[in-house]
């Protein structure tokens, strides 16, 4: 009899997690740049920050926060956050390149806002004689995740594309399902 109740337990906990995760509404952010050039991190920021300024939301790349080189783990700081706060974002937004494939699933990542800040990038906004990539997106409240989703651009030939592909995607993302 205990093991059937931990069971409807465990059962149900996953079904309330997942329904949370479905019902992802964004309605303002601090878009963090996970990437080792600054070139790459200022691009996908500023036009991940524009394309959601658009639709508004609240948004801030963390660029205006951070100093360039500054270790991003200060965004994990009271102070950092407490002014944060007072401009009205509680979520954040860390975008990452998953890889230049076009098979990665959403992982069922727990890791903390501190930990991910944490991971270096493996990979590059662009490399030669790629087809595809894979933007990997981790959308935290609390310093906990709430929701990720991997965004795959096709059809790459250069970084330039890449930008371009990025922006498509993520335009029909945001209307369809991170602002309804």
């Amino acid at each position: 009899m205990k093991i059937l109740f931990l069971l409807l337990v465990l059962i149900l906990h996953t079904d309330l997690s997942q329904a949370q995760k479905e019902s992802f509404k964004l309605d303002n952010a601090l878009v963090i740049g996970q990437f080792d050039r600054p070139e790459d991190r200022y691009s996908l920021e500023i036009n991940f920050t524009d394309m959601l300024v658009q639709r508004g939301v609240k948004a801030s790349p963390s660029l205006n926060i951070l100093k360039l080189g500054e270790d991003p783990q200060n965004l994990t700081k009271d102070s950092i956050q407490n002014v944060l706060q007072k401009r009205g974002i509680d979520t954040y937004v860390i975008i990452s390149v998953r890889g230049y494939d076009r098979k990665f699933k959403t992982s069922d990542n727990t890791s903390s806002l501190s930990e991910t800040l944490g991971q270096a990038s493996l990979f590059a906004l662009y490399k030669d004689d790629i087809v595809s990539i894979s933007f990997d997106f981790k959308f935290f409240r609390k310093g906990e995740c709430v929701y990720s989703e991997i965004v795959k651009c096709g059809n790459i030939g250069d970084r330039d594309s890449v930008i371009k592909r990025f922006r498509k995607k993520l335009s029909k993302k945001l209307d369809k399902k991170w602002l309804n």
